[in-house]
């Protein structure tokens, strides 16, 4: 049934109630806010107390239940007690960086200093070599472990294999039949995976998490710890809650205990890069569940898209005051130069996007590969189709980096092009891959997606709705309300924040401000008046119909309910995703 009437709005979609028929609508009367929130993400009503405050305890599975998970921490365990050379092979990501400073910081406290390898994206490219597994055996590191890559690296653990050189591989990328050469590859998307399947949205930390607790548990039963302190590694949940948002991992079970109790860690500042990193992100309050996404995230990101791949690693593992607001101010002026590539690369790619296909594939000679990441994404959201954005050198090589939509498995497909010759290398999961591949390739490729993945995508697109969690008044839309329903979160992916309709209001006053975006002030029937914001919505059609609107004529708006964080007192506002006409 469509809410307010509402079957095709000014984007063109229908307003529904977010999973829920209206029949079972109905029996929630009784049910407060945060329950009504919970069972309509799906939360079996016997879980509701579990999901009401997410614990580690009460999400956390026994390690053991992945494979090569004991025969992993059995290794790191013997590295500990003898004292070895590690070394911890990232990825440029956020997901990598905390997944490698996890790691660092675990052995740190057990008595290893571990030593970090982040590839420089521009000329090492993705996930390990066997070069470089090879020369930081040659240096001395007699245990490798990569993290969040290495799921696809058959060429280089096979190098390392041959040279003699230990590898453990914790990460969850979507794996093939045949697995590399490596002494334990922990991954809960491999194939031949048996109950630890049920966690394959875990992000690389999580796992990275698992992989920590199962040395602790290893090293307490050889006794290792009587006389010393085990390691808290509750205090690393703050790193952990970073990268599973930053990675979009979806929150649901375990992410969820991750985020909730990783955003408390965070409020403590314990960690001195992270507290450094909050302070260049000009944030005085305690940062949320949207600040890792947007604020924190991105300024990691920075280091491995436009400056040195290291950065982030370094500032998460530093015990230098000092040298963390060095490298967390670098890393805000590296995002700002980010934000300037990435404007240009996303204006050339918005005039290739044309075509009706269903996934777009876009390419371009000189686009800088650090933020062809970002730019599909945003393509993604404009068009409602996966994007995959090709950036080609000056030898013709080209890297590519694709986001997907709910419901198009864009992993699967681009491993399955690898397969078929179309491309160099190639991996990712769901809703995100990368990607190399020679130019002249490209059409062969964008074919070969638009066979494999029209159907999904068509499918995807028919099912378009937005979801609905509540109506309200325009004076229902206050703080009280936004801080009600946070209290059913943290949401991210998978468990979507909540989203009402309000109206229905008239435009007061519009205009256009910052990068695109539209600003108003609506009032509704009920004399209450209200600031609402449309991001980045100028030139579409939600914009234009906001900057147009008659005074006589009503408004339903859509979006999420906000806290204003540049009034002088709390206030509420609405960040709009659509409207429809009340009259």
């Amino acid at each position: 049934m469509n809410v307010l009437g509402v079957s095709s709005s000014i984007l063109g979609q229908p307003w529904r109630w977010r999973a829920l028929a209206a029949d079972q609508r109905d029996g929630f009367g009784s049910d407060d806010l945060v329950t009504q929130l919970l069972l309509a993400r799906g939360c079996p009503r016997e879980d509701l107390e579990a999901h009401r405050n997410p614990s580690i305890r009460g999400f956390m599975p026994d390690p053991s239940i992945f494979r090569d998970m004991d025969v992993a921490a059995a290794r790191l365990a013997d590295a500990v007690q003898a004292g070895e050379q590690v070394a911890i092979f990232g990825d440029y990501d956020v997901d990598g960086a905390t997944s490698a400073a996890l790691m660092i910081l675990v052995l740190r406290d057990l008595g290893i200093e571990a030593r970090a390898y982040i590839p420089d994206r521009m000329l090492e490219g993705y996930g390990p070599s066997g070069a470089a597994l090879t020369r930081l055996a040659a240096e001395g590191a007699s245990l490798i472990v990569t993290v969040d890559c290495g799921a696809q690296a058959f060429e280089a653990l096979g190098t390392a294999r041959d040279a003699g050189i230990d590898v453990i591989v914790i990460d969850h990328h979507k794996c093939s039949a045949e697995l590399p050469h490596a002494l334990a590859l922990v991954n809960p998307n491999r194939l031949d995976e048996g109950e630890g399947a049920a966690h394959g949205h875990l992000a690389a930390v999580g796992m990275c998490f698992l992989a920590a607790a199962a040395l602790v548990r290893t090293l307490r039963a050889r006794g290792f710890f009587e006389g010393r302190a085990e390691p808290r590694l509750i205090d690393l949940l703050d790193i952990v809650a970073l990268g599973t948002v930053a990675d979009v991992a979806q929150l649901r079970g375990l992410n969820r205990a991750f985020v909730a109790q990783g955003l408390k860690v965070m409020a403590a500042r314990r960690n001195i890069g992270v507290a450094a990193l909050i302070e260049a992100s000009r944030l005085t309050r305690s940062p949320t569940c949207t600040d890792l996404g947007f604020a924190l995230g991105p300024r990691i990101n920075a280091g491995g898209r436009v400056g040195r791949a290291d950065l982030g690693v370094r500032l998460l593992t530093t015990r230098d005051p000092d040298e963390a607001r060095m490298i967390a101010t670098e890393l805000d002026r590296l995002n700002e130069e980010r934000r300037t590539i990435e404007g240009n690369v996303q204006e050339a790619a918005d005039l290739l996007t044309a075509s009706a296909a269903r996934v777009a594939v876009v390419s371009g000679h000189g686009w800088h590969a650090g933020v062809i990441g970002i730019v599909a994404g945003r393509l993604k959201e404009r068009l409602g189709r996966p994007a995959i954005v090709i950036a080609i050198d000056e030898n013709g090589l080209g890297k590519g980096s694709g986001r997907s939509i709910s419901g198009v498995d864009l992993g699967a497909a681009v491993m399955a092009a690898r397969e078929q010759g179309l491309l160099v290398a190639g991996g990712g999961h769901a809703m995100a891959a990368g990607l190399t591949i020679v130019e002249s390739a490209i059409p062969a490729f964008a074919e070969f997606l638009e066979e494999r993945l029209s159907a999904a995508v068509d499918r995807s697109r028919d099912d378009r709705a937005l979801l609905l969690d509540a109506v309200l008044a325009a004076g229902g839309v206050n703080p009280g309300l936004v801080e009600s329903m946070e209290a059913g979160g943290p949401y991210g992916m998978g468990w979507p924040a909540p989203r009402v309709a309000m109206g229905p209001v008239r435009v007061i006053k519009a205009d256009v401000v910052g990068n695109g975006h539209v600003r108003t002030v609506v009032a509704g029937d009920d004399g209450r008046s209200i600031k609402a914001m449309a991001f980045r919505a100028a030139d579409t059609a939600l914009g234009q119909a906001l900057l147009g609107a008659p005074p006589h004529r009503k408004l339903w708006l859509a979006g999420r309910a906000k806290i204003d964080d540049w009034s002088s007192r709390p206030a509420a506002e609405l960040h709009l995703e659509d409207a429809a006409w009340a009259d």
